[in-house]
């Protein structure tokens, strides 16, 4: 009979993400909800349990965690599901231990130990060479493809004799990054770009510009701006990816993910939902097919309305839906997609879920057009993300994104501004500005005075939606045409002054 010896897991990160045991074995349970496997274990048959998401954030914690814990000889990794496969944690720390890791650099040019594997992931430098080799031969590992896999798997390592810690707790240095916030406004923001990636960079810059740093319900920091409108105008049906691929998602990742949203997905044991189960079932009507039938029946209809958010949500303490509603309307024949996300990761998540939520857009239109005499243009994409946030362990890379990628996105912008264009002139002994529309260039406003300042805040009261560029470029021009009056020299528009 086994003889049984009881521990107390004491992590150093993350440590209300977790659920304790007395045991020796870890369990890592992917995106497999932790609760699934542990209300199947006795605590006394595992030391930990949690869940793993990226290979990249995540794997560095969690060795660091057991390294801090030595009594854990037993490690049990479940990739059920194919988002657990798709993200590639599970895979990754198992190579971990299988194939060992090597001195390599990380996206933003730093200085970390790469694991040898297809899928990459990082583990910090400050951790000694020879602690990961000791983990290594420490732990006997067991990939699980199921709950009932890993749940047999943890009570065999539980019926071993307990053996002895392999050393001391170690613990290692952390480098912080302590990120530069500037004065900005917190709420209501606005940002549109031609594709999502270019409108992806331009987030990134926002929130990590102004972005208020708050403490998040996960262990941890981020930088969060609140209720961000992000409009995708003219992303291609094939996706747009740019070369090298800064985003942090693959056209691979995408083809899986969109499934998650466009199709419905049967009940799985410690699998919480999908947004496609969500619109598909979950209510006991299919959301995507009303709205489609809606459209097609009245293609002015406001009511083309999809909700995610289940009453049920708020006594569940787990995961409920970050994506909470969706509406669509059609505009001078053009089918636009409005999404809420009451909480957005905007470096790691936010470019997938547009991805997802275009191709559900698309879906729409075409089986209206399918359907129905209605040939739709596609027209923009609008995410509406109240908690728009980027978690600390991403401020690297986020930095590394706007050094390498922002100055480049802004000199490509035409700077077209909607409100409209403006033309100046010195007439009569004052400064006329006339107001014309885009495109057409018809006039509808006109503004007189004599100096710059009287008549920036005719023109600032009057379109208070102009483009930042735009209105400083209006001031520059109008502290010409001052100087040009006052001198009683000419003035010609975007020529120098002399």
């Amino acid at each position: 009979m086994a003889t049984q010896t009881t521990y107390q897991y004491k992590p150093l990160y993350k440590p209300n993400q977790l659920l304790y045991g007395t045991g020796q074995t870890a369990v890592v349970t992917g995106w497999t909800m932790k609760q699934a496997i542990a209300k199947k274990l006795d605590p006394h048959e595992y030391a930990a349990i949690g869940q793993l998401y990226s290979p990249t954030r995540g794997i560095s914690f969690l060795i660091r965690n057991l390294l801090a814990n030595p009594h854990v000889r037993f490690l049990v990794v479940l990739n059920a599901t194919k988002e657990d496969k798709n993200a590639g944690a599970g895979i990754c720390l198992l190579d971990f231990f299988r194939n060992g890791f090597e001195k390599g650099y990380s996206d933003t040019g730093r200085e970390t130990w790469v694991i040898r594997s297809q899928i990459t992931g990082y583990i910090d430098i400050e951790i000694a060479a020879e602690a990961l080799r000791t983990l290594r031969d420490a732990i006997a590992y067991q990939e699980a493809s199921s709950i009932n896999e890993a749940v047999s798997a943890v009570r065999s390592f539980a019926k071993k004799n307990t053996i002895e810690p392999w050393g001391k707790p170690l613990e290692f240095p952390i480098t912080e990054v302590e990120p530069t916030v500037l004065p900005g406004v917190r709420y209501g923001h606005r940002i549109e770009g031609k594709t999502i990636a270019e409108t992806w960079v331009k987030i990134i810059h926002r929130i990590k510009t102004t972005g208020t740093i708050r403490p998040t319900g996960y262990d941890g920091q981020w930088q969060e701006l609140i209720d961000l409108m992000a409009v995708v105008t003219d992303e291609p049906d094939d996706f747009y990816f740019p070369e090298p691929n800064y985003l942090p998602c693959s056209k691979n990742f995408i083809q899986e993910y969109v499934s998650q949203i466009l199709d419905d997905a049967p009940y799985q044991e410690g699998v919480k939902y999908t947004y496609g189960q969500r619109l598909r079932s979950h209510f006991g009507r299919d959301q995507i097919e009303q709205v489609i039938q809606k459209l097609i029946a009245d293609i002015d209809s406001a009511r083309a309305v999809m909700s995610l958010w289940d009453v049920e949500d708020h006594e569940d303490n787990s995961s409920p839906p970050c994506l909470n509603h969706i509406w669509v309307r059609v505009i001078e024949n053009e089918l636009a997609l409005t999404a809420t996300f009451r909480s957005n990761d905007m470096f790691s998540a936010w470019a997938a879920n547009a991805m997802g939520l275009r191709a559900l857009q698309q879906h729409i239109r075409n089986e209206i057009a399918h359907r129905s005499k209605h040939n739709l243009q596609l027209g923009p994409l609008i995410t509406i993300s109240q908690s728009a946030h980027i978690y600390s362990d991403c401020w690297e890379n986020a930095e590394q994104v706007i050094q390498t990628q922002y100055p480049r996105i802004c000199q490509q912008r035409d700077y077209k501004d909607p409100s409209g264009s403006f033309v100046i002139n010195i007439q009569n002994n004052q400064i006329v500005v006339e107001h014309m529309t885009p495109g057409t260039g018809e006039v509808v406003n006109c503004y007189f005075g004599k100096s710059a300042t009287q008549l920036y805040r005719q023109i600032a009261t009057a379109c208070p939606a102009l483009q930042v560029e735009h209105a400083m470029y209006l001031g520059t021009e109008l502290q010409k045409a001052e100087m040009a009056l006052s001198l009683q020299q000419d003035y010609q528009q975007d020529k120098p002054f002399l």
